[in-house]
C-alpha cells in the first residue's frame, strides 16, 4: 500500500509538472488540462482532475479510490513553443508505452527553453516591422526608419527583461524609445516626405497577440476565469504601450500617426 501511494505521489508530481511547464510557457488552458490528464492516464491513474487559474494550478489523481492533490504556483516565463512541443512529445511517448514514469521524470528534468541569440531577435524584429511598413505603403525610406527604431526598441526591451523589469514598465519604456527614434528621424530633412506609418510600425513588436489569442481560446473553451485574466494582462500591456507612445509624442512635440 505504501509503495502504491509513493508511486501515485510521484505520478501526481509529474502530472502537475507537465501542466506547469505548459502554463508557464504560453499554452492555452485546454491544452494544459488535456495533456496533464493524458499523462496521468498513460502512467496508470484511473482519473486526473485539474483546476487552472492564471497564477496557479491544482491537480488531483485518483487510483483505486485513493485521491492525491497537489498545488503549484505559476510564474510566467515567457512564450516558448519549444517547451510546449517537447512536453507533447513526452506525453505521446508515454501513451505509446515507450516511457515509464522514471523516463518521464528524467526527460522533464532535461527540458530547457530554446533561446535565440539576442542579435538575431533584434534583426528579425526590425525586419518584420519594416516589412509591415512597406506593406502599408510606408515606402522604403519609411521601412529604414522603422527598422532602426524597432531594432533599438527590441534591444532596450531585452535589456529591461534581463534586469527583471515589470512587464508594464518595460512595454512603456520600449514604446517610448521606439516612438522617439522614429519620430526624431522623421524630422530630418532627408525624411521630410516619409509617411508617418513608419512611426506606427515601429511599435508593432509590442502588440500582445499571443496572449490575446489564448485569452479568446480559453473563454471559448470554457476557461472563463483564465481567459479573462489573460485578457486583462494583455490589455494592461497595450495600455502601457499607449502611454509610452503618448509620452514620446508629447515630450518631443512629434506629429501623430495620421
Amino acid at each position: 500500500m505504501q509503495v502504491d501511494q509513493s508511486l501515485q505521489r510521484t505520478i501526481t508530481r509529474l502530472c502537475i509538472q507537465c501542466g506547469l511547464f505548459l502554463l508557464q510557457h504560453g499554452a492555452e488552458s485546454a491544452l494544459v488540462e488535456e495533456l496533464s490528464t493524458r499523462l496521468g492516464r498513460a502512467l496508470g491513474m484511473d482519473s486526473v482532475e485539474s483546476s487552472i487559474s492564471s497564477n496557479a494550478i491544482v491537480l488531483t489523481t485518483i487510483k483505486d479510490g485513493l485521491c492525491l492533490t497537489s498545488t503549484r504556483k505559476n510564474s510566467d516565463r515567457g512564450i516558448n513553443m519549444h517547451v510546449v512541443t517537447e512536453v507533447q512529445h513526452i506525453v505521446i511517448m508515454a501513451e505509446h508505452k515507450l516511457l515509464d514514469y522514471r523516463d518521464v521524470e528524467k526527460r522533464f528534468s532535461h527540458i530547457k527553453p530554446l533561446r535565440y541569440p539576442r542579435w538575431l531577435l533584434v534583426l528579425m524584429v526590425g525586419l518584420s516591422c519594416a516589412c509591415f511598413c512597406v506593406l502599408n505603403k510606408g515606402g522604403w525610406d519609411g521601412a529604414f526608419i522603422t527598422f532602426c527604431a524597432s531594432a533599438i526598441a527590441m534591444y532596450v526591451r531585452q535589456v529591461l527583461t534581463h534586469r527583471s523589469m515589470h512587464p508594464q514598465i518595460n512595454f512603456c519604456i520600449t514604446a517610448f524609445v521606439a516612438t522617439t527614434v522614429s519620430g526624431l528621424l522623421l524630422r530630418l530633412p532627408l525624411f521630410s516626405d516619409t509617411s508617418s506609418v513608419a512611426m506606427a510600425a515601429s511599435v508593432l513588436l509590442l502588440v500582445p497577440g499571443f496572449p490575446l489569442i489564448n485569452a479568446v481560446a480559453d473563454m471559448f473553451k470554457g476557461h472563463i476565469n483564465t481567459g479573462l485574466a489573460r485578457w486583462a494582462i494583455a490589455s494592461l500591456l497595450t495600455l502601457a504601450t499607449c502611454i509610452g507612445v503618448v509620452m514620446a509624442l508629447t515630450l518631443w512635440g512629434l506629429r501623430g500617426w495620421a
